[in-house]
């Protein structure tokens, strides 16, 4: 019997595990660009929108990255210039449309309307966590 329950908690246990969905959010920083969005990597001369941005190396897994969109919420500053950029909804969901190649500053380049409805234009760059949804 003993041998029976602890079947019987080993694959409840399992179950919970494989059905439960617990979202761990990354961390990096954003930075912004300006139009035009088009052409871009991913979709060439195709209208996104404004709710976009480009993905570094740090998330762009060789353009698997096209067509992803991303929770992104203002978590502080990075420099002493704005020391509290975050303002508005403080998150926002984007596309992931474009490629920063190596020398981008952030691990999300959001476009500017992105960037400004979460933190202050004037910081240029701030911390962000990120998850993919």
């Amino acid at each position: 019997m003993a041998a029976l329950r602890g079947l019987l908690f080993l694959v409840m246990a399992l179950a919970f595990c494989f059905f439960s969905k617990t979202v761990v959010a990354a961390t990096g920083t954003a930075t912004y660009y300006t139009p035009p969005y088009v052409p871009s990597s991913c979709n060439g001369y195709q209208n996104d929108g404004v709710m976009i941005a480009a993905a570094s190396d740090a998330i762009w897994d060789n353009r698997g990255a096209c067509g992803r969109n991303y929770k992104v919420k203002c978590e502080g500053a990075t420099n002493a210039g704005v020391p509290q950029p975050c303002r508005g909804a403080q998150s926002v969901v984007v596309k992931i449309v474009d490629y920063c190649p190596p020398g981008c500053r952030g691990t999300i380049d959001l476009s500017q309307e992105a960037f400004a409805s979460i933190a202050d234009p004037d910081a240029g760059k701030i911390k962000i966590s990120f998850q993919q949804v």
